[in-house]
Parts: structure tokens; C-alpha cells; sequence
């Protein structure tokens, strides 16, 4: 059994934790808010949560008013959660969304009486009344984030905010057969919960793999996996929604949306864009576009650690020669970690140059393990690349944010973050 760091047991009890700074003021759709039958957080956790969710009826013009309401509530649950601690007032929410106060009220009424939102106090108005301020509950409701790296496994649970409650590890053979993993991994999350029931668990390992219906290709080095349904697997064993990513594509979107009092990365959420580039025990990247990841048509995008950059290079996993996984991975075996630095450095340069990406990120045990030479190696290539163009400075690389967890946190936010209206991409 995996060993567990509890943050904070579930319950009414749960620390409150500081969101992202403030977002940009988002244009809402306008509708009515009312209606019998339409519950704003039901519908948010409908619409927006894990695969099987429920639907809603059409209204007229074949518009689909509880999916039209569940975006406006996501967009207050945002602001709330963005506000942390301090809070927000009504009329704060209507002028960044852009719904009128009566929606405002409906939806903010539905949230407090859901439990998701509660009063923070008042604030000085500059006429009338004081106003009310009010914040997001983090524990109101917890997700499960689960990391299936090749020999090892980390779970977390996670609150609304996205801060770790809860966590723990344990060893793990991905070769040793779907049924050993499937079985393993679920103990281990199960041993997390004491008693609480999350609103699912979204799991990450490395891929190739289809994040739609949650089917495994031909993980590198684990062929045995192709076409193994681990969404449906896992939820038939926990009798939980499931949701499953690549690694990268986890780790990119905890770092983009932000995690427990950990901002996201500057612009990320606005509509920049950035790379995640995970050095552990194989290599991938994770690629936000616009502020949203980006999976590709089938979902297959960011497998960046098999591209030939040596075309009589050492034999990789995947059966090419010369991919910058394998060479990464060989200097690293052979204590040549500066070289490893300048290899990714020189595949950090070619997204760079194909994407005009506005930073790199470096996360990946690997990658922890020397942090400052690979950013000072990866730096000085792109900063190299930067002079030959004679252009604006170079692109800035800079350690991603969570550390040995950043995946499992990631994971946890392909439940939380399509609740706050931010996971689709």
C-alpha cells in the first residue's frame, strides 16, 4: 500500500485557499435564469463534468437553455473561485460576465443553497447599502487525480480550488498486466477517499491514447495496452465517472487553470500560449494554444518526444531511430545531463519556431532531479536561436509548477476545471 499525507480530512473543515488573481471580464450569454426544473450547479456538473453526464431539453430555437444556464453558472463559479477568500460581490459578477443582476442573483441564490458559495462579509459601497460579498466553498465537492507513470503511482484528492487534500504514493509496474494496474489503482484511491465520495477521478499516464473514449494506443514501451478501455475499466471497479488524458495534456491544464492557491502561468489563461515539456521516464509535451489544451482531431497531439532529430540515431521504443526521447534519456543514463539539456533544448526550438508559443515549461522527475541545468541548457538554445533571428527576445523557460505531483494535479482538473467552464479545448 502507498503511504498517505492527508492535508486535511474531508469535511466541513477544509482550509480556504486563494485562487488565481482576477480574470478578464468574459462576455455571458444572456438568458433568463429562471425556470422549474433547472438547477444552476446540476446543470454545471451535468454539462460540463465527466463522460455520462446528463443531458438537457431544447428550448426554443433549438437553443439548450440548461446548457446555456450551466455556462453562465460556470463563469460565476470561476469569478468565485478566482476571488479566493476575499470574495466577490454581486454586481462585481454581473459587470465581468456580463449577465444582468436579476441572473446574477438566480444563479448565486442556486449556488449558496447547493452549498458551492457562501457570504464573506460585506464591503464599503460608494453609495447605499454595503454590499455582500461572497466566495466559492472549497470543499463542497473533491475530485480524484490519478498518475500512472511506468513504475509508479501518485493519487491526490483535490477540492474545488484545486489544492491537495489529500495524497499518496505507491510503486507500480505499468507491464504488469491490465487487471493487476486497474485493480492497484484503485485501491490506492479508494484508500485516499475516508469516506468521501469526489465527483470523479481523472487519470493520466503516458500515451499515445484516445482522450475521448478513453482508450489506450501503443503506450511507448507498453504495446500490450492498445485498445485497452481504461475510462470504462476504472469506472466499472469504483463505480465513479473516469476521465483520461495523457500526462502532458494534464499537467498543461492544472498549469493553465491554476491549482489550489497556485496561479496559472502569465497570459496562460487569457489566451496565451505555452509548452509543457515532461522529462521522466519517457517524454512528452503538452500544449496549451489560445489558453485552451490542445489534443488535436484525435486526440493525439503532443507526443513531441518521438520526433527524429538524428536520422541514424540510437533505436527508441517506438521503433524509430534518432527520437529526441531516446536520445534525452540515453545522455541522462550515461551522466551527460548537460547534453540531455541542449537535445530538448534544441526540441524546445522547433516548437518554438512552429507554434510561436509564448514559454516553455520544464516539470518531469528528470527534469527536477537538475532542474537548473536544464533550464540554463534549454535557455541558452533557445536564446541562441533568439540572436540568429535578430528578432524580439527569447521565448523564457521556467520550471512548471507542482513539482513531483504537477501530473496527479492535472489529472484531478479534468474533472474540476470543465466545472468552472475552463477544460474544454
Amino acid at each position: 500500500m502507498g503511504d498517505v499525507n492527508r492535508t486535511s480530512a474531508g469535511g466541513g473543515g477544509m482550509r480556504d485557499t486563494t485562487g488565481n488573481p482576477g480574470v478578464p471580464r468574459t462576455p455571458g450569454v444572456l438568458v433568463d435564469e429562471g425556470g422549474a426544473g433547472v438547477g444552476g450547479v446540476s446543470g454545471v456538473f451535468a454539462h460540463h463534468g465527466a463522460p455520462g453526464g446528463g443531458g438537457g431539453g431544447a428550448g426554443a430555437a433549438g437553443v439548450n437553455l440548461p446548457a446555456l444556464r450551466s455556462h453562465n453558472a460556470a463563469l460565476v463559479l470561476d469569478l468565485l473561485r478566482t476571488a479566493g477568500t476575499s470574495g466577490i460581490s454581486r454586481l462585481e459578477l454581473a459587470e465581468r460576465t456580463g449577465l444582468t443582476p436579476q441572473a446574477v442573483s438566480k444563479i448565486t441564490a442556486r449556488l449558496r443553497a447547493d452549498g458551492l458559495a457562501t457570504e464573506a462579509g460585506r464591503r464599503a459601497s460608494t453609495g447605499g447599502k454595503p454590499r455582500t460579498v461572497l466566495r466559492l466553498v472549497p470543499g463542497a465537492g473533491y475530485a480524484v487525480g490519478l498518475h500512472l507513470d511506468r513504475d509508479e503511482l501518485t493519487v491526490v484528492l483535490c477540492d474545488l480550488t484545486g489544492a491537495v487534500v489529500a495524497e499518496r504514493r505507491a510503486p507500480l509496474d505499468l507491464g504488469a498486466g491490465a487487471e493487476a494496474v486497474v485493480e492497484g489503482a484503485a485501491r490506492e484511491a479508494e484508500a485516499l477517499l475516508d469516506g468521501v465520495t469526489p465527483l470523479g477521478v481523472g487519470v493520466a499516464l503516458p500515451g499515445p491514447l484516445d482522450h475521448t473514449l478513453g482508450v489506450l494506443h501503443r503506450v511507448t514501451g507498453f504495446p500490450e495496452w492498445d485498445g485497452f478501455a481504461l475510462r470504462d475499466a476504472l469506472a466499472a471497479r469504483l463505480g465513479l465517472p473516469v476521465v483520461v488524458d495523457k500526462d502532458t495534456n494534464a499537467a498543461a491544464l492544472g498549469v493553465a487553470v491554476g491549482t489550489g492557491s497556485r496561479p496559472g502561468p502569465v497570459g496562460a489563461a487569457g489566451g496565451g500560449s505555452f509548452a509543457y515539456l515532461h522529462l521522466g521516464t519517457g517524454l512528452g509535451a503538452g500544449l496549451v494554444i489560445g489558453g485552451a489544451v490542445h489534443r488535436g482531431a484525435r486526440t493525439g497531439a503532443g507526443e513531441f518526444g518521438h520526433q527524429v532529430i538524428q536520422l541514424d540515431g540510437p533505436l527508441c521504443e517506438c521503433g524509430n531511430r534518432g527520437c529526441i526521447e531516446v536520445l534525452c534519456l540515453d545522455a541522462v543514463a550515461r551522466g551527460t545531463v548537460a547534453e540531455a539539456a541542449r537535445v530538448l533544448g534544441a526540441g524546445a526550438a522547433n516548437l518554438v519556431g512552429l507554434l510561436d508559443i509564448d514559454l516553455v515549461l520544464l516539470g518531469g522527475r528528470t527534469v527536477a532531479a537538475h532542474e537548473e541545468v536544464f533550464l540554463r541548457g534549454v535557455g541558452a538554445v533557445l536564446e541562441e536561436r533568439a540572436r540568429r533571428e535578430g528578432g524580439e527576445a527569447a521565448v523564457p523557460v521556467r520550471a512548471a509548477p507542482g513539482g513531483a505531483r504537477g501530473v496527479a494535479e492535472g489529472a484531478a482538473q479534468l474533472l474540476l476545471a470543465p466545472l468552472f467552464g475552463r477544460g474544454e479545448g
